[in-house]
């Protein structure tokens, strides 16, 4: 089932889908979300920018992505039901709050007439039910102002689709004990609010029938909902306890990477320490030197931020220093959709620095994968003694999923070598893995020079010699190109060869795998390979490809990963992209994937 909540970004409709989620989550379900904030901080009540929503697919089957169509919309107002109608497959459910329905109501949202009265709602089953109305009825005991009352309407939707789906209440009855322990007036009007909204649909016999969606066969182990963004800051706590190293994070606050660095702000009991700078450009300067310093080093920011620190990115690169940069994508360019996703900062990530400064590029598919991507990256970056990018972006960020929770003994180690032997000690040096050594500031006898000008082989010294300044370049290029002597093969879902391959990355994942399933249902020799590590490319990808009469690339972009499959493998690989602030669903990969084939 996929159900949508939708309303006023003050309605508290994220707050009413984490709630079903976790409810789900502890029902057993496999589940997906998708929380879609409205791209302005306060647009006017009732707008159609005002609207916010949060949509969560549950089954007892594994869950690939938030779901395309909708079956049941919750919208509280006419200008959530006008932004969300056509996603609802006809026959679905709309509960309507039709005490929001009024003339005033209508004409901000742009209707001309009532969609309850003129057929435009023909082909839904429309449930009206006055929400607000009977919630205020329901705590009007307490004597709240009307307005504090009425902020508990989410609560009494919550309750109805509780009703309809068979859940229990306890959960959130217990999350309200915790939220509201101070606040008593307002944890029990939103228990009577719940308990009204659960009551309203057991006596009214709103619903023909009364759904249930059975638990979903999971691998045993201990589960929790996860976000993106949690699991992200989960993972680098990991890293650092993998690595023994201190995790510092420097970090300037923007959407929507700032979760992030408030979750590991706090974690100080677990020796995190966070910075929270007076700008991008500080923030990754005091990664740089906690990196020098010999810390766990992470900036977290999203694309206007990266553009901020690219000379400090570059000069992390050419100091050859491990730190993780996190850019958690977001639409843009400049301000853009500040709270919508998109892909569009990978050639930022593999280019958007002065100067030839290489650096690795590795992305996460989903909310639980940012926790094995964070370990992934940090090994990768002390490793090599090089700053590492890790995408996100806004639709893996906010999205939740169940997440098996890994054990810490399970998790091998990461490796860190520090060098303390004077003898030879040379900070331009370089191992198997062309990696120079991380000899930490105040060592005896390892004092080194650092900086921004060109380093001498070897010594470390500022050097302007023309042929050093390119040997330099030529070995920084060359150790990024051996990290992928260390991937694993690159793994073809579906069929090694034949007629098409699809080739995904980041969060478009659950989209292109179940629309990659469907195809080869219908007999179709179709291909599916994900790609984690960027840059640089894997290197057996040429030849997988090549096996493949076409290559398609579904992205958030117009086509950024095409060009470099294109350029750098010689495939004829093809863009599918798509702008719009939101993720892909399942039926436009479908659609893509038969477009391609039918056009041989």
């Amino acid at each position: 089932m996929v159900i949508r909540f939708a309303g006023d970004s003050g309605d508290g409709m994220q707050l009413t889908g984490t709630q079903f989620t976790e409810t789900s989550a502890l029902a057993g379900n496999d589940l997906a979300t998708f929380p879609d904030y409205p791209a302005e901080i306060r647009a006017p009540a009732g707008t159609l920018a005002g609207v916010s929503g949060f949509q969560l697919h549950f089954s007892s089957e594994h869950v690939f992505t938030p779901g395309d169509s909708v079956d049941v919309l919750v919208a509280m107002n006419p200008a959530a039901l006008r932004v969300n109608l056509e996603d609802v497959r006809k026959g679905g459910i709309l509960v309507i709050d039709s005490a929001g329905f009024d003339a005033r109501a209508l004409d901000k949202a742009g209707y001309p007439s009532d969609p309850r009265t003129d057929g435009s709602l023909d082909g839904w089953r429309v449930i009206e039910v006055p929400i607000t109305d009977l919630t205020l009825k329901a705590i009007e005991e307490l004597r709240l102002p009307v307005r504090t009352a009425a902020r508990s309407k989410n609560m009494f939707a919550l309750g109805l689709v509780y009703f309809m789906f068979g859940r229990s209440l306890d959960h959130t009855l217990h999350w309200f004990e915790q939220k509201f322990a101070k606040k008593p007036d307002i944890k029990e009007a939103n228990v009577l609010a719940l308990k009204a909204g659960y009551n309203y649909g057991l006596t009214q016999e709103l619903f023909a029938h009364v759904y249930e969606v059975r638990p979903a066969e999971l691998e045993p182990g201990l589960y929790r909902n996860i976000s993106g963004n949690e699991a992200l800051a989960y993972g680098l706590i990991a890293a650092a306890e993998l690595s023994g190293l201190e995790l510092v994070c420097a970090s300037y606050p923007i959407t929507p990477a700032t979760p992030i660095l408030q979750y590991l702000a706090s974690q100080k009991a677990l020796g995190v320490r966070t910075f929270q700078a007076e700008d991008e450009i500080a923030a990754a300067c005091a990664a740089v030197g906690a990196a020098y310093a010999g810390a766990l080093s992470v900036t977290t920011t999203s694309g206007p931020g990266v553009a901020l620190k690219g000379e400090t990115i570059a000069l992390a690169a050419a100091l050859e220093v491990p730190m993780v940069i996190v850019n958690v994508q977001r639409a843009g360019p400049a301000t853009g959709l500040p709270t919508k996703t998109e892909q569009a900062d990978l050639l930022q990530a593999f280019y958007g620095r002065h100067g030839e400064s290489p650096i690795p590029v590795i992305a996460a598919r989903s909310p639980g994968d940012c926790f094995y991507a964070a370990i992934e990256a940090t090994r990768c970056a002390i490793r090599h003694m090089t700053p590492v990018f890790l995408l996100t972006d806004g639709y893996v960020a906010n999205g939740a999923e169940p997440w098996r929770i890994p054990k810490i003994a399970d998790l091998p180690k990461i490796d860190v070598k520090f060098r303390t032997d004077p003898e030879g000690f040379q900070p331009y040096s370089r191992d198997d893995e062309l990696a120079r050594p991380w000899a930490l500031p105040g060592t005896p006898g390892l004092e080194h020079r650092v900086g921004g000008l060109e380093k001498q082989h070897l010594t470390g010294n500022v050097s302007t010699d023309p042929k050093n300044h390119e040997r330099m370049s030529k070995l920084r290029l060359e150790k990024v190109q051996r990290i992928a002597r260390h991937y694993e093969p690159t793994e073809v879902f579906g069929d090694s060869s034949g007629s098409l391959v699809v080739v995904s990355w980041g969060g478009t994942f659950g989209a292109v795998r179940e629309g990659v399933v469907r195809a080869r249902r219908h007999g179709h020799r179709v291909g599916h390979v994900h790609l984690r590590n960027l840059c640089p490319l894997p290197q057996d990808l040429g030849e997988i490809l090549r096996k493949f009469d076409k290559v398609v690339v579904p992205e958030l972009n117009l086509g950024q990963l095409t060009k470099v499959l294109r350029s750098e493998l010689l495939v004829d690989a093809r863009s599918y992209g798509k702008i719009q602030g939101q993720p892909f669903k399942v039926a436009e990969i479908e659609d893509a994937i038969r477009a391609e084939l039918e056009a041989n």
